[in-house]
């Protein structure tokens, strides 16, 4: 299994986070940020802007990047499941409502204060305290 690369939007606006519940594996029913697969001849920025649209209908301008994370699943019996480069691309709100579509079943904003309570995917938080810095 070869690592995919993918993109997440970080959407601040206003003390608020845009965040997703995710339907698929790995990160089924947890919270996080929009994104998915970043298309061949596609940038991760572009790839950010795109898929926050497809999955939110809110649109953003993608600014710059924040971090890379290195997600590796294994399971019990320690074969590879899951290998993604995923890089985190703050994006800076330009408009829409959030309504979940493809591959999530709710998008919603949340204060940045109540993060901390949501089941949400590894690294969020640290990916929102890069975001604000």
């Amino acid at each position: 299994m070869r690592p995919r690369l993918a993109a997440l939007a970080v959407v601040i606006h206003d003390g608020q986070v845009l965040l997703v519940r995710r339907k698929k594996d790995p990160d089924a029913g947890l919270w996080g940020f929009p994104g998915g697969h970043v298309e061949p001849g596609e940038t991760a920025l572009a790839a950010a802007a795109r898929e926050l649209a497809e999955e939110t209908s809110v649109v953003a301008t993608p600014m710059r990047y924040l971090t890379n994370l290195d997600i590796i699943i294994h399971d019990d019996a320690g074969a590879l499941r899951f290998h993604f480069l995923l890089a985190a691309v703050l994006c800076h709100y330009q408009r829409g409502t959030p309504q979940a579509a493809d591959d999530v079943s709710d998008a919603r904003w949340f204060p940045v204060a109540t993060v901390p309570t949501l089941e949400t995917s590894a690294n969020v938080q640290s990916v929102i305290a890069f975001a604000m810095s």
